[in-house]
């Protein structure tokens, strides 16, 4: 049974917190019809969603192109963020839909609790880790320190350190 299932809310973990959301989204949006969107977004949170919950992590909302999602494990939280990367990349390319997706991630304290209207609650997360991950710089693929800290190191052999400020982004990025 996963990890997800056996919470007890509110609660309080360490967890890898994740953005991703996809370049070129307004423009695309603009040009198809709003059925089309959907179905297209619907395809694409499917696969992404899969990508994380076989990974062990959670997507725990999305709007519009974006995504949140977290992880108990951070090592497979990030190679499910590079998957989700490349994949969702592929499939939405398919789509007519030449995008990337920004990947922004930290690790640290979280709060986890239901929210919403009564009766149509929500998982959600919260505090400082989800509000650094949030504005983190990201021009493809990137993470804080902490998050980088928390991988294995075989993990870590995946990515680089780019400054000013210090984060890591993927060896594949040619910056």
């Amino acid at each position: 049974m996963s990890a997800w299932n056996q919470l007890r809310l509110p609660a309080e973990h360490e967890l890898l917190v994740g953005f991703y959301d996809l370049t070129g989204y307004t423009a695309f949006a603009e040009r198809r019809a709003p059925r089309e969107v959907l179905q297209i977004l619907t395809g694409y949170f499917a696969l992404t969603g899969g990508i994380i919950a076989d990974a062990g992590g959670r997507l725990i909302k999305t709007l519009g192109d974006a995504g949140l999602c977290a992880f108990f494990d951070p090592d497979a939280g990030v190679r499910a963020m590079l998957r989700v990367q490349s994949e969702g990349d592929a499939l939405m390319a398919r789509q007519g839909f030449k995008s990337r997706a920004l990947v922004k991630m930290d690790f640290g304290a979280v709060a986890l609790g239901k929210v919403g209207a009564p009766d149509a609650e929500i998982l959600d997360v919260y505090g400082k880790t989800v509000n650094t991950a949030a504005v983190l710089d990201s021009k493809g693929f990137a993470m804080t320190a902490s998050a980088f800290r928390a991988l294995s190191a075989d993990t870590r052999t995946l990515f680089k350190k780019h400054t000013p400020p210090i984060s890591y982004i993927a060896a594949s990025d040619h910056r």
